[in-house]
């Protein structure tokens, strides 16, 4: 398979994973929907495992990718990143077709800690708090770590009431927490 070819194949099947969950979609469904036969999947991914990690990495890439210019194009100081992070969450939550967090779906339906694509989902959790942390940091809060892990509480918990309510404003509640957070945090 040539890689633009893979890559079209990973990108087709976040699409469904997305849609469907994983443990839903089929092989049979993800050859048809993609037009790959199981045959060509099989050769380039032993399993079906192996085709969600390849798809949670381009997810989490796309995301942070997303996330962090959409923060730096709302602000261009680190206070001023961490406070916009709900906006740009509402931005997210209100585009067609949000269907919550692929990470979380994707540990909710592979819940031992120690599965790979539960691993692949904690470490797309980490690098996010580990860049609010940064942020917070560069921001002069006095916990930075304590200031990241809080944030992303609220991120996650906004991402899970936005998903079950249909609705964006969850990010709008969790971004006036934020900001008593981020104002108690930075001097």
């Amino acid at each position: 398979m040539r890689p633009n070819k893979r890559a079209e194949l990973i990108r087709k099947s976040l699409e469904l994973f997305n849609r469907n969950g994983f443990h839903a979609t089929g092989m049979d469904l993800v050859a048809a929907k993609t037009g790959v036969s199981k045959t060509s999947i099989y050769k380039h991914f032993r399993s079906k495992e192996e085709l969600i990690l390849a798809v949670l990495r381009l997810r989490d890439e796309d995301f942070r990718n997303w996330l962090y210019r959409r923060l730096e194009e709302r602000a261009d100081t680190p206070r001023g990143q961490l406070e916009a992070l709900f906006d740009v969450l509402e931005e997210w939550f209100g585009q067609p077709g949000f269907q919550g967090c692929m990470f979380i779906k994707a540990s909710a339906e592979y819940q031992s800690g120690q599965d790979p694509v539960n691993v692949q989902s904690a470490e797309h959790k980490r690098l996010l708090q580990e860049h609010f942390t940064g942020l917070a940091a560069r921001a002069g809060a006095r916990d930075p770590d304590g200031l990241g892990r809080q944030l992303m509480v609220l991120k996650e918990g906004a991402i899970v009431l936005a998903a079950m309510r249909h609705s964006s404003a969850p990010a709008r509640d969790a971004r006036q927490a934020g900001l008593v957070l981020i104002a108690q945090a930075v001097d």
